[in-house]
């Protein structure tokens, strides 16, 4: 019974030394964003290897995702004749959930795992040290450009994976399912509204807030070199997966009550 509440207390005094160091790093990322000198190409180069390099895995993803809601969702309608209404389901699902959130997660897995490696590498080498030592500091120059980026990029990347998405459930309605064109169309877009765009480029706002700060957090504090590398980039998939789940639930329930 003793060595299972130590394990408990172990693991509870683990989670809110975790929980605090990633408090204090988003604290200093936010106190260091308005501070000169500001690094533009660096913050482009970071947009275009989070935004311009995810775009194929992005598009594959969201049109399947696109043309297996319309071909599920067929099953059901067709039993009611009501096939014309596939078109608002996609647009619906693709813009308030499965857009912002399957976006995040391809973007955590691809990005935030290649971020911690980055910085892992950094801090295994000391060149993190190197850069203290030289009067750099290592949040503006590394954390500060990847967390603009982040948050600017994944929005636009959400966009167009409703664009795609809706895209692959049009193929699925128009020439499988036989629905006119100007059917499909009326019935996306007239239903639509500005809240159920807008509640998926909120929420995917804050995923890349939760992404950006999870994996630099994991790569500036790993150690135990290539081994501890490798730690920290699947704690920091893992961890990043949870809390965007756990946060558009949370989004998910807010804007619903919002919105009654």
């Amino acid at each position: 019974m003793k060595r299972f509440l130590e394990m408990i207390g172990g693991k509870f005094i683990e989670f809110i030394r975790y929980a605090g160091g990633i408090s204090i790093l988003m604290g200093q990322t936010l106190f260091w964003i308005p501070m000169p000198p500001f690094r533009r190409r660096q913050i482009f180069e970071q947009m275009s290897k989070i935004g311009v390099d995810s775009l194929p895995i992005v598009f594959l993803i969201s049109m399947f995702t696109g043309m297996v809601l319309a071909l599920q969702s067929a099953y059901q309608m067709q039993r009611f004749s009501a096939e014309m209404y596939i078109a608002s389901l996609v647009a619906f699902s693709m813009t308030r959930e499965l857009g912002p959130v399957l976006t995040a997660l391809i973007v955590a897995g691809r990005v935030g795992a290649s971020i911690t490696a980055e910085l892992g590498t950094m801090k295994v080498t000391e060149q993190i040290d190197a850069m203290e030592t030289l009067a750099t500091n290592p949040i503006k120059y590394l954390v500060v450009p990847r967390f603009l980026a982040l948050i600017i990029m994944l929005p636009v990347l959400t966009i167009y994976s409703d664009i795609v998405g809706v895209f692959g459930g049009y193929i699925v309605g128009v020439y499988k399912l036989g629905i006119s064109h100007a059917m499909y169309m009326k019935n996306t877009w007239q239903p639509l509204k500005y809240k159920d765009i807008f509640t998926g480029l909120i929420k995917s706002f804050f995923f890349g807030i939760i992404i950006c700060i999870v994996a630099c957090y994991e790569g500036m504090t790993a150690d135990g070199g290539a081994e501890g590398v490798g730690r920290s980039t699947t704690r920091c998939v893992v961890v990043s997966f949870i809390l965007i789940i756990a946060s558009d639930c949370f989004f998910t329930a807010l804007f619903y009550f919002i919105g009654r």
